[in-house]
């Protein structure tokens, strides 16, 4: 093993190499967030009319759309990063934590899936 506390290397505990991965992840969809979100946030300011048929309109523009969609997925797998890790340190008994960890992807599925039905629906004129 050769690297740890001395009473991980007697256990022949190690790390898992996951953590780094997850983090990067979470910071990942934070930039995107981040980015994608001043868009929304510059586009809603230069729109002048927030009335149902101007949003419309501007959501029907296919970057437009593809802005929003691409926000829904990122805001939604980043929050799905930060609640398994709250999942993962604050439950734990094995069976509440894999019910709790597949409640959260079935809500993160769910949302995220009725998000961008949405979105496609206003892009494409109802006609989705």
């Amino acid at each position: 093993m050769g690297n740890g506390t001395p009473i991980g290397r007697v256990r022949g505990l190690g790390t898992a190499h996951e953590g780094a991965h997850h983090w990067l992840l979470q910071r990942f969809t934070a930039i995107g967030n981040l980015v994608l979100m001043s868009y929304l946030v510059v586009s809603f300011a230069l729109l002048g009319d927030y009335g149902y048929a101007t949003c419309v309109k501007w959501l029907q523009q296919p970057v437009a759309a593809t802005a929003v969609i691409l926000l829904v997925i990122s805001v939604f797998w980043h929050a799905r990063l930060g609640l398994q890790v709250l999942i993962e340190d604050y439950i734990h008994e094995p069976g509440s934590k894999f019910a709790s960890i597949a409640a959260l992807n079935l809500a993160i599925i769910g949302g995220g899936a009725f998000a961008i039905f949405s979105v496609a629906a206003l892009a494409f004129g109802g006609k989705a």
